[in-house]
């Protein structure tokens, strides 16, 4: 595809003001902030299931639109004409399928394995396909961009060689491997995986590319092996990476081409999104999602979209917008994409994460005019978790990282399709239809608004800049991967599997709405030594439209009032693990009752049945814990399972 190169179910929401009373400015805002909120993961959660299901629909050999494709391979998109996507691009696939693997070290699920390691035989196999890039000995066909959906060369004008394509590989291989190792499989990552992984490290080190090497460097001393020329190229490779960064607070993507662009680009910020490492910290060097640049960056290049587009006119600042790739695109008349909009959610999400976790925030004079759209009076300095500033910025970020993802969703057609791009005028879908790469943007975004993030990659050793820099390339040796087949039956240690992220019902399906599991607490300690992270999980087969709440006795899960209960997340939900989940931060020790709502999308709520559930939070936790729902020694209680009335 020309690349990107390195029916929505509102939830109802009644609120309340005082009867012949003025609402305060200050209570309207925040009321208003909360309901966009549930808005947004309303959408989400009819979403999810549908992206999942369109996103496997385009893998082969046996997706519902990939009829022909061959072992694990992902077509672009079914369309055939006007574009024709029915191709498999390197780098595309191993983005979606990086996005899949981290879904599945979080969710297990068999089918989703299956998937993965069919994808994995596939491309060890397409590893040796000669194509015009050259051959298989001494690399050089590791660079062909895309190829025939049936594994076989395509030999059409294109530009070539792609040099992300084999790195991007490496890296969604090397994180299944990372799990087979961390699950007790060492020996089928070492026999199978690792060999496709080989020679992807070996084409990088000759061409460039360091998060595949760092992450590399890492799975080989899990495995006993070496990769000592990973080591050698990555830092010249961090070295080379600060000659994007421009002077005038943006990330030149086109340093290298001659073409008449501002190099303000959403490779950018998938730049950002792909080397995010959660134990990184807000690290320019390798311009985390959260550091400075990344965060002027960010601006730079939405804000070049503001009048880019004529839909987005009369749009404040504070708000997101719809972006594409870069302004002076011509492609289709140049259009706001799915997956870049998506994408400029996620980079704000994924800090969010770390802020919360590092407990701070830090605006640097770099940084400032981001926040200052979003918070005007904010000033530059260091906020810790228990300043009010600091409730503010998450806040404010917040609603702004969903503000991505509520212009994606107006301009989503009513049945959750997903193409490649919106009309800059009218916001209609246009172009290629049911695009691989939008379904897995979203399906990310997502699931990092929801906390949900990949383990890290080795940044925090990877992220001091050499002295000097040296253009050192390390010619690699390649060997035909051999062995292309997985042992059966490698679960998670004390797992049982689960069905695929895409099993749910249709509209309209009725099923009752019956308690069918247990209620699960967890614990994460945050920063703010009176502050518990909670996370609430909750078994309960629902039919479509349907939502879950959570309501209680104490302010921050509605004292009571249904207006203001806490959503629940079915962003895993399946049918044969109807799972729905939420975090609340809660005061330490706080001892509250609470239930589940059944909202129907009429509004109309149904309780739990009696009697309440209990539940304390704990104190000084350290580490995630959780409970049974049974309660024990008075920490939590109530009935495991139940129903509605």
């Amino acid at each position: 595809m020309p690349g990107l190169t390195t029916l929505i179910l509102l939830g109802t929401c009644a609120v309340q003001a005082a009867f012949g009373l003025p609402e305060p400015a200050a209570s309207r805002a925040r009321r208003d902030e909360q309901i966009v909120k549930r808005d947004t993961a309303s959408w989400i959660n009819t979403e999810t299931p549908i992206a999942w299901k369109n996103l496997l629909c385009n893998i082969g050999p046996s997706g519902c639109r990939a009829s022909g494709a061959g072992l694990g391979v992902v077509i672009a998109s079914p369309s055939k004409s006007n574009p024709d996507y029915w191709y498999t691009w390197t780098r595309d696939a191993s983005l979606v399928f990086t996005g899949i693997v981290d879904s599945f070290a979080h969710n297990y699920s068999a089918e989703l394995q299956t998937t993965m390691q069919n994808f994995i035989i596939g491309q060890a196999r397409l590893q040796g396909v000669s194509n015009p890039s050259g051959g298989f000995s001494n690399g050089a066909g590791l660079g062909e961009p895309k190829f025939m959906v049936d594994l076989r060369q395509f030999t059409g004008e294109w530009g070539r060689p792609q040099r992300d394509g084999p790195p991007l590989r490496a890296i969604a291989l090397i994180r299944y491997a990372k799990w087979l190792v961390k699950n007790n499989y060492k020996t089928t990552a070492l026999d199978v995986v690792w060999p496709v992984i080989k020679n992807d490290l070996a084409y990088t080190t000759q061409y460039w590319a360091q998060t595949a090497l760092v992450e590399g460097a890492q799975l080989a001393a899990l495995l006993g092996v070496e990769c000592s020329s990973c080591l050698t190229v990555a830092p010249n490779i961090l070295c080379f990476q600060q000659s994007f960064w421009n002077g005038g607070g943006y990330i030149n993507s086109n340093i290298d081409h001659s073409h008449q662009r501002s190099g303000k680009d959403s490779n950018s910020v998938l730049t950002s999104m792909h080397n995010f490492d959660p134990a990184a910290g807000c690290d320019p060097n390798t311009f985390q999602p959260c550091s400075d640049r990344a965060l002027r960056n960010h601006k730079s290049y939405v804000d070049g979209f503001r009048s880019a587009y004529s839909l987005n006119r009369g749009i404040a600042q504070n708000k997101g917008v719809a972006v594409g790739r870069y302004t002076e695109d011509v492609y289709y008349g140049g259009n706001p994409w799915y997956l870049s909009t998506f994408a400029a959610a996620e980079q704000l999400y994924d800090a969010i994460y770390v802020w919360k976790k590092e407990g701070s925030i830090t605006i640097t004079a770099l940084s400032l005019p981001f926040f200052k759209d979003l918070l005007p009076s904010i000033a530059a300095g260091t906020y810790k978790s228990d300043s009010a500033n600091f409730k503010s910025i998450i806040d404010a970020v917040f609603a702004y990282a969903d503000s991505f993802m509520d212009v994606a969703a107006k301009y989503t057609p009513s049945d959750g399709s997903l193409t490649e791009q919106f009309d800059r005028n009218s916001g209609n879908a246009i172009g290629a239809t049911h695009l691989t790469w939008s379904y897995a943007a979203f399906i990310t975004a997502a699931e990092r608004r929801a906390g949900i993030v990949p383990d890290g990659w080795g940044a925090e050793t990877a992220k001091t800049i050499p002295g000097s820099c040296n253009r050192n390339q390390v010619a690699g040796s390649y060997t035909s991967a051999t062995k292309t087949s997985f042992p059966a039956n490698q679960t998670p240690q004390g797992t049982t599997p689960t069905t695929s992220p895409t099993a749910t019902t249709s509209p309209g399906t009725i099923i009752t709405s019956e308690c069918s599991d247990t209620i699960l607490h967890t614990h994460l300690r945050l920063p703010d030594p009176d502050t518990v992270q909670v996370t609430f999980n909750h078994k309960v087969v629902t039919r479509w439209g349907q939502t879950v709440k959570i309501v209680g006795s104490i302010p921050e899960l509605g004292n009571w009032n249904t207006n203001n209960a806490v959503e629940l997340s079915a962003i895993y939900y399946t049918s044969g693990n109807p799972l729905w989940f939420v975090n609340v931060e809660l005061p330490a020790e706080a001892v509250f009752e609470y239930k589940f709502i059944n909202v129907e999308p009429n509004g109309a709520v149904k309780w739990e049945s009696n009697p309440n559930r209990r539940y304390t939070v704990p104190k000084g936790a350290k580490e995630v814990s959780s409970c049974d729902g049974q309660g024990s020694g008075g920490v939590c209680e109530g009935d495991s399972g139940g129903s509605w009335r």
